[in-house]
């Protein structure tokens, strides 16, 4: 099929299309669990046709299953439209694109190597959509605040059926993910007693994007949201317990957080905030969390001694150290000002002893 160019509205309303390459063959099947390969571009609507996201730049294409409850699923809309190899242009007013900051979070935190447990950006987690303060991406902030229309430059390079690939554990049905779960969950227990943290990091957050795919089908806090919800809390609480041990401190205040503020009885999840606040310094935000867990479970009791023990015997050593660098840099300073000034010895408070 040639190169041409053609505007079109397809199907659903606020969207244009123009084919900018054609494509080769029939529209391909689109079937619930067809795995769809396509790389992307997301530009705003302005003169200069500001660049948000581009797939080529960071060197892998998009994959999504259709049926997956992919959080933009407008994509899969265009996606449809599309023959094998067409590259198009798709033109999507504001209905469309309010969740767009949010999928390109996950986006950008995967390709920078950070992946959270936010669930793949494959796997729709609903929890994105609490996202308290910023996003991290001043871009997307301003988005967030005022969704715009955007620009989609879409072009398809496979569409694989179900039995065409082997399915990872985000393309199973919610019956498969649900029994696979509680394996994933023991073998993450068990890599993390074997000291493998990294490793059972990886079970627990593929655990996680079982639960969340699960989740988003459930109606927010009616009781089957709960029960995976509370699965899901504990998942990430576990995983918080391997980034601890990688001294990934500022991660874990964030997944905790996230937690608390969701669902401020949680316990565990202020005692291993806690934790990390001591390992970073922050002894004033260290102490309020294990004085929470006191609150919430004086259970324990112990474990926060222990932890209140450490942080004090931290803080005494830092503040020392602290002092003597700053008394070493006062004596310094002093030593310069004698020498311009002409004197030979500094006071005898400032002497090192």
């Amino acid at each position: 099929m040639s190169d041409l160019k053609e505007t079109m509205l397809i199907g659903s309303e606020g969207i244009k299309k123009t084919i900018l390459h054609g494509g080769t063959g029939d529209i391909p099947k689109f079937t619930t669990g067809a795995k769809v390969t396509f790389h992307f571009r997301t530009q705003l609507c302005d003169d200069e046709r500001t660049v948000i996201d581009d797939s080529r730049v960071v060197g892998t294409p998009m994959e999504i299953v259709i049926g997956n409850m992919f959080k933009l699923d407008i994509w899969e809309a265009l996606l449809s439209s599309m023959r094998v190899g067409e590259v198009a242009e798709f033109w999507c007013d504001t209905i469309h694109t309010g969740v767009y900051p949010l999928v390109s979070k996950s986006m950008r935190r995967i390709a920078e190597g950070k992946d959270p447990v936010e669930w793949q950006v494959h796997t729709c987690g609903m929890a994105n959509m609490f996202a308290y303060h910023s996003l991290g991406y001043e871009d997307l902030d301003e988005l967030m605040k005022e969704p715009k229309p955007l620009f989609f430059v879409l072009e398809l390079l496979m569409v694989q059926q179900p039995s065409e690939y082997n399915r990872e554990s985000w393309a199973l049905s919610d019956e498969e993910r649900l029994k696979v779960v509680p394996v994933l969950h023991g073998q993450g227990n068990k890599l993390f007693k074997q000291g493998r943290y990294q490793e059972a990091a990886q079970k627990y957050k593929e655990a996680l994007i079982c639960i969340k795919n699960v989740q988003t089908k459930e109606k927010a806090w009616d009781v089957p949201w709960l029960k995976l919800e509370k699965m899901a809390n504990t998942l990430t609480l576990n995983y918080c317990q391997c980034l601890l041990r990688m001294e990934e401190y500022y991660e874990v205040i964030e997944h905790t957080t996230d937690i608390i503020n969701q669902h401020p009885g949680v316990a565990k999840a202020y005692y291993l905030r806690g934790k990390a606040h001591k390992e970073v310094w922050n002894e004033a935000e260290a102490r309020q969390d294990f004085s929470r867990v006191l609150d919430l479970d004086p259970g324990m009791k112990k474990a926060v001694k222990k932890e209140l023990a450490v942080l004090s015997m931290r803080m005494e050593e830092k503040n020392q150290e602290d002092k003597n660098t700053y008394k070493g840099i006062s004596l310094q300073t002093h030593l310069m000002l004698n020498a311009h000034c002409g004197y030979k010895n500094p006071p005898k408070e400032m002497q090192l002893v």
